[in-house]
């Protein structure tokens, strides 16, 4: 799914489009054009890049487009891609660096290669590094900061700083700390483990997760955080909706919490995503707040 959306995606590191279909850089395959969208050479190149921006400009980021909803009226801004630029991963005994835009499963593959342990859940994640320290993102019990000792980020002046994770809240599926700085890498302090274990342990993980996940279609990931103490996933196959349908969007029938698109429609999805938080409060009286990002302009009729 993902390999399919990024080929289409042919802006070179440094290069700079006008009126870019987003479609082509959403694991949904939907979204309308952003006004400019770059993908960095660096982060240096990133840095100055975010200089030269006017004043008020909005900035969107994207990595690999998974849990990501472009509307169809396409974004009022600039876009950074990051997949792709920012892809430096380097080693240095147990330690990793990672920059923003290097995909949560070629970071899992490279430290089991190296005999290194704590990372191997990034593997069923489908996104990069920078979404997934933004979200904390986590699978089968791990989660991203549990070892990160030092992000590093950049501000919309360009301006670069390093940062210990105490400068940062860390929750479930999300992260507060200072404000107007975004991701560019991070820092992991990993175990000594044994290789062939660790390739066991996260085989059975993908393996869970094609049994249990609609892989290989065009989805975004898990659509709702989970409530306190329940699953979401749960709660929409408890209220009927595995199946339900708008346009060319339904609910995953192998996973409630998923919703695979096979139209051309940002519009069908996002309705799809808020009659399900309806009908689950209606049923259960929850409230399901998206994991997702909407961004954009409706499209104009």
């Amino acid at each position: 799914m993902m390999a399919a959306t990024l080929q289409r995606a042919r802006v070179k590191p440094g290069e700079l489009r006008e009126d870019e279909p987003m479609d082509r850089y959403t694991t949904w395959r939907v979204g309308g054009p952003a006004k400019r969208l770059y993908r960095p050479a660096g982060v240096g190149d990133l840095a100055a890049f975010l200089a030269s921006l006017p004043a008020g400009e909005q900035v969107y980021w994207c990595g690999l487009g998974s849990n990501l909803l472009v509307r169809d009226g396409g974004i009022d801004g600039t876009v950074i891609v990051t997949q792709g630029g920012l892809d430096a991963l380097t080693f240095d005994g147990r330690s990793v660096r990672a920059e923003a835009g290097v995909a949560c499963a070629r970071l899992a593959r490279a430290a089991v290669r190296r005999s290194l342990g704590g990372v191997e859940f990034l593997a069923g994640i489908p996104g990069t590094v920078g979404g997934a320290l933004t979200l904390n993102a986590g699978a089968f019990g791990g989660e991203t900061w549990e070892r990160v000792t030092e992000v590093e980020t950049v501000d919309r002046s360009g301006s670069l700083r390093r940062r210990p994770p105490e400068d940062y809240a860390v929750g479930y599926r999300q992260v507060a700390g200072p404000e107007a700085e975004w991701f560019v890498a991070a820092t992991w302090r990993l175990k000594a483990d044994n290789a062939a274990a660790m390739r066991e342990r996260m085989q059975a993980l993908l393996k869970r997760r094609n049994a249990t996940q609609p892989v290989g279609r065009p989805t975004c990931g898990s659509v709702f955080r989970n409530p306190p103490g329940d699953h979401a996933a749960r709660l929409i196959e408890a209220a009927g909706l595995k199946g339900e349908r708008r346009g060319g969007a339904y609910v995953s029938s192998r996973h409630a919490n998923f919703i695979v698109n096979e139209g051309r429609s940002a519009a069908d999805i996002e309705a799809l995503i808020r009659g399900v938080q309806q009908r689950v409060q209606a049923a259960h009286g929850v409230v399901l707040e998206p994991e997702v990002h909407i961004v954009g302009e409706e499209a104009r009729s």
